[in-house]
């Protein structure tokens, strides 16, 4: 008989092997230095740690180890394990060497995170060139997809996003996005088709209120189905049917 697979053990020696890279979730300095500890002694490296509010005092440690940094731009204080944050832990992880960028949990938040980076501006005077690179050539080096994304370069994908003014400002707006060089958004184009929707809308809008005063009964019952956002436990919480 074939030997039983295990795919855990084979996730394992994957990362031994360097085949698979880790991006570790973390908080503490403690729980920093015992992974990359770890590593060391297996022989492999850690290439991201995630969230990593304490990096800043360990971060020449990291710098060491060879691992990048991607942490949240000013949170703080809103669980124990991260009462220690402070606001200049990108700033000074970066200063130190380390490829840093920023992250969010929130989905909502995710879509600026060309604001999140430029709160170390704001709180460590950072360069603003090295703010941006928090949202864009550094995650995708923690990737490994910088080939393709993350700068303005020939050969790689032309994904790009042209601004009214400076990419890091609150007041600044996007005019166009381009995915892979075709132009997926442009300002001026969406102002014309919302002004054909809206008139679209008013014509179905008084066209189903004739069909109301008329007597007429919908054909279907509109759907109640909502968008669902999922959270780290929902998936353990559904298979255990709670």
């Amino acid at each position: 008989m074939p030997f039983r697979r295990d795919l855990q053990l084979e996730a394992l020696l994957e990362v031994v092997r360097g085949q698979r890279f880790i991006h570790c979730h973390s908080y503490v300095q403690s729980e920093i230095l015992m992974l990359m500890r770890l590593a060391e002694e297996f022989g492999f490296r850690v290439q991201t740690f995630t969230h990593i509010l304490e990096g800043y005092k360990v971060a020449r440690e990291m710098k060491e180890h060879g691992a990048t940094a991607s942490s949240f731009a000013d949170w703080w204080a809103y669980k124990f394990e991260v009462y220690d944050a402070i606001p200049q832990n990108p700033a000074i992880m970066a200063e130190q060497g380390i490829v840093t960028s920023v992250n969010s949990d929130d989905a909502e938040m995710a879509r600026r995170l060309n604001q999140e980076a430029a709160k170390s501006i704001k709180y460590s005077d950072m360069r603003p060139e090295d703010a941006l690179k928090m949202c864009t050539i550094n995650p995708a080096i923690q990737l490994k997809v910088d080939r393709s994304v993350g700068s303005i370069e020939v050969g790689k994908d032309a994904d790009l996003v042209l601004w009214n003014g400076n990419p890091l400002s609150n007041f600044s707006r996007v005019e166009q996005t381009y995915v892979d060089g075709r132009c997926y958004f442009d300002r001026r184009r969406d102002a014309q088709l919302r002004q054909r929707d809206r008139a679209l809308r008013a014509l179905l809008e008084q066209r189903a209120l004739e069909a109301l005063q008329s007597g007429e009964q919908p054909s279907s019952e509109p759907s109640r189905r909502r968008n669902r956002m999922y959270h780290c436990e929902d998936v353990e919480d559904e298979v255990a049917g709670w």
